[in-house]
């Protein structure tokens, strides 16, 4: 048994009840890889903003999960060393799909761990979540649930459809469960392809689509149930299209590629949404920068010439996320 309090990594009970408080939201960035690490805590230590690592199933799998123990540790040193004296870093499960892999990343130092049973029927949803949630209440480990369902693909999550939050599900189940944070469905959506041509509506002076908007009805009635409780919002990278662009131009296959509007997250980020997670961004950034540097210098071949471009243009990308999107700058 690891303890994430070993590691210096934190939990999110304190992070969200500042954050619902404070009218903002905490980043909860998706990784991989040490680049994508490194970036994300060079942003967040030169912003001073709270911060959530997250791991797939499919991603811990990829690091590994003894080196990605290490590689917590080290992203916490590697903050303090940036001037950041008290990180506030979570390493978080994200998606997790049973009991055993829930427990196991307990074990093993992760600070918090999503369950995610919203596939199941209601009541099964409810046991599966109550028996992480009394293992991890152990340990000072928070969980997040998550009612309603998103579509889109994301590792080995994929649906093809939504199914908004019940609002009037969301008491029972908090109170039955004992979950820390709830993720709910509003109509984000998982990857780069959130939402399909036909769903949308076309801007007659660029051509390019518009999503529609956001189900904010179903979140303020949540709210109105669950007053201060700590909302979740998967699925929500905004797809940049300069990112998109120049993947497209240099050789890349991303038709019709769309996200969320950042105006609507920010909305989002000043309600009682405390977390708000991003993954496909990441990715659109660093592959579009390792695209550019390798479409202009063919015969390069050192890693490090086309991954550090890749990883400052993340840390831009994190950077205005925390910023201009969130609002978590300086709240850590």
């Amino acid at each position: 048994m690891v303890s994430y309090k070993e590691l210096g990594l934190v939990n999110t009970r304190e992070m969200f009840a500042k954050a619902i408080k404070g009218g903002y939201a905490v980043p909860a960035f998706n990784f991989n890889n040490m680049e994508q690490l490194q970036a994300i805590i060079k942003a967040a230590a030169e912003d001073k903003s709270p911060v959530i690592l997250q791991v797939s199933k499919g991603a811990r799998n990829y690091a590994n999960s003894i080196l990605l123990r290490y590689m917590a540790q080290g992203a916490v040193e590697y903050a303090k060393s940036l001037g950041w004296e008290n990180p506030q870093i979570v390493l978080h499960l994200d998606h997790g799909d049973s009991f055993e892999l829930c427990k196991d990343c307990i074990d093993n130092g992760f600070s918090s761990v999503m369950i995610d049973g919203s596939h199941l029927p209601y009541e099964e949803n409810v046991a599966l979540t109550k028996k992480v949630v009394d293992y991890a209440h152990q340990y000072d480990v928070t969980v997040e649930g998550e009612l309603g369902v998103l579509a889109g693909v994301e590792d080995e999550v994929s649906s093809d459809h939504h199914t908004y939050t019940d609002p009037e599900e969301v008491i029972d189940f908090a109170t039955r469960t004992g979950c820390d944070s709830l993720a709910i469905s509003i109509g984000t959506s998982h990857g780069a392809y959130k939402f399909t041509p036909e769903q949308c509506t076309r801007d007659p002076k660029t051509g390019k689509l518009v999503p529609p908007p956001l189900a904010f009805d179903v979140l303020d009635a949540v709210m109105e149930k669950l007053p201060g409780f700590p909302i979740v919002l998967h699925g929500s990278s905004s797809v940049p299209q300069e990112y998109v662009d120049m993947i497209n131009h240099y050789s890349g296959k991303l038709p019709d590629a769309i996200g969320i509007p950042e105006e609507q997250l920010r909305k989002a980020a000043k309600s009682a949404v405390c977390k708000i997670n991003i993954d496909s961004d990441s990715r659109l950034a660093m592959t579009a920068a390792v695209r550019k540097v390798l479409a202009e210098k063919p015969a390069e071949f050192d890693p490090r010439k086309y991954l550090g471009p890749a990883r400052d243009e993340m840390e831009k990308l994190y950077k205005h996320k925390i910023e201009n999107v969130l609002g978590s700058k300086d709240k850590a």
